[in-house]
């Protein structure tokens, strides 16, 4: 027993020291984790147990739904048509050219292949909305677009990762009836629940949220498919509900990010082997460039037919070039049902961390909107209503 604890206080450790140097150096703590772990697993010999399991999992599947969560219903209506339109293709296009290449190109199995272009269609939402609210750009519409287009991309990326590799019978069809019947009660129900029990000691409207994500992903993996899908079906229809209760929503934050999310990301770093790191080099950088090219090709001139300026085109395309929590989800997923190898993954989770790295530095360094405006109605897609930005506004 005395091993747990020494097990759960190195780990624990090494979530704590992340948290510092991510405080000093202002990186993503999620990749300070990650690079962690790799130095964790490969020197000094962490490796996962049960309980790790367990809670680097619920820690996705919370990710998952507080990602979903955060989506603003009134923005997203507001923007949908071109944030339907954007976050489509940002998804469909890596999809495609990550699949295709790791098929014919580098000789990956179908389903090898299908593991690589799921983990390469993402946009990372966590590096999006902190950059968002780093520069304030979260209260402008161009924000709020970029924002709701990431929702769409993840959303086609859990799709995609709960459909794909799912076996359709009637354990496939308990599930879609099951959740169906929950994504159209849980807004009213969580509603009550919050109104008459919210705000109490023991906390029972966050104990309601995780009782339904267990259930719904028990079903999820009874039917070979993934937890996170109704995971953040869940937190897409509940949205709306956590905008009127953001204390509720912080003290999820809290729960998520110090305990659970530690565990799921330096264990994800721990599976990364350096050696395969040093061999697949050219492989990774080649797999980062498909991924960056299939945005921007996709991307670029879909922000530019819905008449945004040059600069705010450029900005939109590299942040939803970028990828972390879904790419490294996926990546784990097919390690796990050992649909990848190890040297797969490995080189897969690079390169997923090197688009949280590249086009968000590419994008404040060169091409960060010079003006914050308020948030007002926009609408894209005609001559006569191109974004603007007012000069009382301009920085």
């Amino acid at each position: 027993m005395e091993q747990v604890w020494f097990t759960a206080a190195s780990w624990l450790g090494v979530a704590l020291l992340a948290s510092l140097i991510s405080i000093r150096t202002g990186i993503s703590v999620a990749l300070v984790e990650i690079f962690l772990g790799v130095m964790a697993g490969n020197f000094l010999g962490f490796h996962s147990a049960p309980w790790i399991d367990v809670l680097a999992a619920f820690g996705s599947m919370m990710l998952t739904f507080l990602a979903g969560a955060e989506i603003d219903p009134v923005s997203f209506r507001k923007h949908l048509k071109p944030s339907l339109v954007i976050g489509f293709v940002s998804f469909l296009f890596p999809f495609l050219g990550a699949m295709v290449f790791t098929r014919y190109i580098t000789g990956w199995d179908w389903q090898s292949a299908q593991i690589a272009g799921i983990a390469l269609s993402t946009t990372s939402v966590a590096v999006v909305y902190a950059v968002m609210v780093e520069t304030g750009l979260n209260e402008t519409d161009i924000g709020k677009l970029i924002l709701a287009a990431c929702f769409v991309t993840d959303l086609g990326t859990v799709l995609a990762l709960g459909v794909l590799f799912a076996n359709f019978n009637r354990w496939m069809l308990v599930f879609v009836v099951v959740t169906c019947l929950a994504l159209w009660m849980l807004p009213r129900l969580s509603r009550w629940m919050f109104k008459k029990y919210g705000g109490r000691v023991s906390e029972p409207e966050v104990k309601f949220i995780f009782l339904v994500l267990c259930f719904l992903g028990a079903l999820a993996v009874t039917a070979n498919s993934e937890a996170v899908l109704p995971a953040y079906l869940f937190g897409l229809v509940v949205a709306g509900v956590f905008v009127q209760d953001r204390v509720l929503m912080r003290r999820m934050r809290t729960i998520t990010f110090t305990l659970l999310t530690p565990f799921f990301f330096i264990k994800a770093g721990a599976l990364i082997s350096l050696p395969a790191l040093y061999t697949g080099i050219v492989l990774i950088l080649i797999l980062l460039g498909v991924k960056l090219a299939a945005k921007i090709i996709g991307v670029w001139p879909l922000c530019r037919a819905f008449k945004m300026p040059l600069r705010e085109s450029n900005y939109t395309t590299l942040l939803m070039s970028t990828g972390l929590t879904f790419g490294s989800i996926s990546a784990l997923y097919g390690l796990t049902r050992g649909i990848i190898s190890q040297d797969q993954y490995s080189v897969l989770v690079t390169v997923v961390i090197g688009s949280a790295i590249v086009p968000t530095f590419i994008a404040q360094t060169w091409f960060e909107p010079k003006t914050v405006v308020p948030y007002e109605p926009v609408f894209f897609g005609s001559p006569e209503h191109v974004l603007h930005m007012p000069e009382e506004y301009e920085v």
